[in-house]
């Protein structure tokens, strides 16, 4: 099934250029927007799959595409949301994040990477939560002094790590080089040993993810 994406972007050669990227890669792209309010009002037109947003836009270049991507949220909760930024912004992603699946935090360069940034929307479409790779590492460069991953072995932080990039379990796997049945018994080790709640698999997986990212 053809999936439907809206893009905001006040950069207009950026949005068309885009816009051209995923209708080649068989995505339809049925609006675009240049600023926060423009993006809400063809979200509730448009109705679509997905909604590539930068997270500044004007009037005041700070956080209108973060603040139109959450209202997206309250209003469509089963639109899948990336958001774009220049820069990796720690506490911008962690928010986007505790907004639950569908969801996702990509810095600007990514898209030069056709195939991984089609996958990436593939996935958010289907539920996952993608961080970039980038600000992962950020986050473990400026790691906080009481660490709640102690818990964890190292093998299970390296899984933890890969699933707060949006790795599938199969993805996982791939890029540890062990069986996908491994990755699973690693993943259900870290939701019990953080001590998340019996819910939905994918919401614990968002929440340890989320516990990952303010840990680091």
């Amino acid at each position: 099934m053809t999936l439907r994406v809206v893009l905001a972007d006040d950069d207009v050669l950026l949005r068309v250029g885009l816009a051209g990227l995923l209708e080649r890669s068989g995505f339809e792209v049925v609006g675009q927007a240049g600023d926060g309010s423009a993006l809400i009002e063809l979200v509730r037109a448009e109705e679509p799959d997905l909604v590539v947003v930068d997270i500044r836009m004007p009037p005041t270049q700070t956080t209108e595409g973060l603040d139109a991507a959450r209202q997206i949220r309250e209003e469509l909760p089963s639109t899948g949301i990336l958001v774009l930024s220049a820069h990796a912004e720690v506490e911008h992603a962690v928010e986007l994040l505790a907004s639950g699946q569908r969801i996702g935090y990509l810095l600007k360069s990514r898209v030069t990477d056709v195939a991984e940034f089609v996958e990436t929307l593939e996935r958010i479409a289907k539920g996952a939560s993608v961080v970039d790779p980038a600000l992962v590492q950020e986050l473990v460069i400026a790691r906080r002094r009481e660490d709640p991953l102690d818990v964890l072995s190292e093998r299970e932080r390296e899984v933890l790590g890969l699933m707060a990039e949006g790795r599938s379990n199969a993805g996982i796997a791939r890029r540890l080089w062990v069986t996908e049945g491994t990755v699973e018994k690693h993943v259900r080790h870290i939701l019990t040993k953080l001590g998340l709640p019996e819910t939905d698999e994918t919401h614990r997986r968002v929440l340890a993810v989320i516990t990952f990212l303010e840990a680091r």
